[in-house]
């Protein structure tokens, strides 16, 4: 009697693991290949599983927002990669934010744990050609090796894409001075609306330089109650941070050949070169936030986010770097409250390799190449942990439904994750650029259309109401 069909994936991270949570919990075997720690990447620091390198927040998780949305319609679908963060998280008022350890421990003791999932450790050099690795799913993740970079781009047919992204600086908390900063999150959400933006909306603001916000959409600013520390820069003390910021040296980059980074989590630095006040309406923006001992705003304000349970570690929110490590420390601990902060790591730039998701895939994150390969995570062309996970969950029940003889499908664009499938299967290949969901990308609700004068949240509200509606709709289907 011949073995069942399995699935093969390439790549233990949020999209892999949540693939094959989804396909072991369908029934079928899954082989799930991961090349650490037998291949090292440049940011990651243990072998296990969804290790987060970046932030440790994956941002909103009120329906208020599209990736809170996100979020909970991934759980009404069993995702093993909410579970683990909502088990695991750490205080962010608003924002989910996780212990990074214990959630990466427990997304790797479910999979590997589970009957039906085979773990295999070692560096995938070329794409399988035996019949058998088939269905497959490339979950590789933006640092996917050079080697099988090649493999893919020679099957897609195309050049591969990348942007420079980099993460957080994570200082120890007891080396903080508590004198200096104060506790509190920028917007109280029962004054929301006639104080300031709603969590996750982008902040614009006016003056020299005055830019969107990116990274409060990508890079969690706060959206909480209280759950962060504030440090308070006075109008002078801001003026010789920027100075500093902009003239100290850059780590050398090696391999590349042009500067393109995600809008949605430039490093400080880069934004700062765009003008003197950009920060201010960025990660430093103070509005919202009153020092108690003035009872003002300060001139402008770096938050801190608690990075672990235990919360000995904080991470400066937004502060994403490429500067060299000894110039971070310089520049950094001109913030009022670390002078004689000791930083548990430093921030970094790496490569984030992705396709062209237009050109190659369909909304069922299957290639248009070949019906049995799929890409998922941060490869296929999503930016973010959410997005990342979402995508490989809907690649994971995809792979399953063929190999059970089903036919594959996505959920409607009413929903937050269908509208990320359809952005990424749909959006224009000549200009394409990773995304996160927003609300943006899902259709209006038709009751909505038409107003000329529509609250806000009225609107989000509807979406929200909808897009559950019509996934709890999907899957009775």
């Amino acid at each position: 009697m011949p073995p069942p069909c399995s699935v093969t994936i390439v790549g233990a991270g949020l999209a892999g693991s949540e693939a094959a949570w989804q396909i072991a919990s369908l029934g079928i075997p899954v082989r799930l290949l991961e090349m650490r720690p037998v291949r090292a990447t440049a940011v990651h620091k243990t072998a296990d599983f969804a290790e987060l390198v970046c932030s440790n927040s994956f941002r909103g998780d009120k329906l208020d927002n599209a990736v809170g949305l996100l979020k909970e319609e991934m759980r009404r679908l069993g995702s093993l990669v909410m579970r683990a963060a909502d088990e695991h998280r750490v205080p962010a008022g608003a924002a989910l934010a996780v212990d990074r350890v214990a959630f990466s421990r427990a997304v790797t003791e479910a999979v590997t744990t589970h009957p039906l999932i085979t773990v295999d450790r070692g560096e995938v050099t070329r794409l399988p050609s035996d019949p058998s690795a088939f269905p497959l799913i490339i979950a590789t993740g933006p640092l996917t090796s050079d080697a099988l970079s090649r493999e893919v781009a020679a099957l897609v047919g195309g050049e591969h894409l990348y942007f420079y992204d980099a993460i957080s600086p994570i200082v120890l908390a007891e080396t903080i001075d508590r004198e200096k900063v104060f506790r509190a999150s920028r917007w109280d959400r029962s004054l929301r609306g006639s104080q300031g933006p709603a969590a996750g909306d982008r902040s614009v603001g006016e003056g020299d330089g005055a830019a969107a916000a990116p990274t409060e959409v990508a890079c969690g600013i706060d959206d909480g109650q209280g759950d962060y520390l504030n440090c308070p820069l006075s109008h002078d003390e801001y003026q010789r941070f920027y100075d500093a910021l902009v003239t100290a040296e850059s780590a050398t980059i090696h391999d590349f050949d042009r500067e393109t980074f995600f809008e949605g989590c430039l490093p400080v630095e880069v934004m700062a070169h765009r003008g003197r006040d950009t920060l201010r309406f960025g990660p430093m923006k103070p509005v919202g936030l009153v020092d108690p001992r003035t009872g003002r705003a300060p001139y402008a304000a770096v938050q801190l986010r608690q990075d672990n349970l235990a919360g000995d570690h904080f991470s400066l929110v937004g502060f994403q770097t490429q500067l060299k490590w000894g110039e971070q420390e310089r520049v950094l601990r001109m913030i009022p409250g670390l002078e004689h902060a000791e930083f548990v790591r430093f921030g970094m730039v790496h490569r984030n390799t992705y396709i062209n998701g237009p050109r190659v895939l369909r909304e069922t994150w299957q290639t248009r190449l070949r019906d049995d390969l799929f890409f998922a995570g941060q490869i296929s062309g999503v930016e973010g942990y959410v997005e990342s996970a979402a995508s490989g969950l809907l690649a994971g029940r995809n792979a399953a439904a063929l190999v059970r003889g089903e036919r594959p499908s996505a959920p409607p664009r009413t929903t937050a994750i269908g509208a990320l499938a359809y952005y990424v299967s749909h959006a224009d290949p000549s200009h394409y650029q990773p995304t996160n969901i927003t609300f943006g990308i899902m259709a209006p609700p038709e009751e909505m259309q038409g107003r000329r004068r529509q609250s806000r949240v009225e609107r989000k509200q509807a979406l929200a109401e909808r897009a559950l509606h019509d996934l709890a709709a999907w899957l009775e289907a």
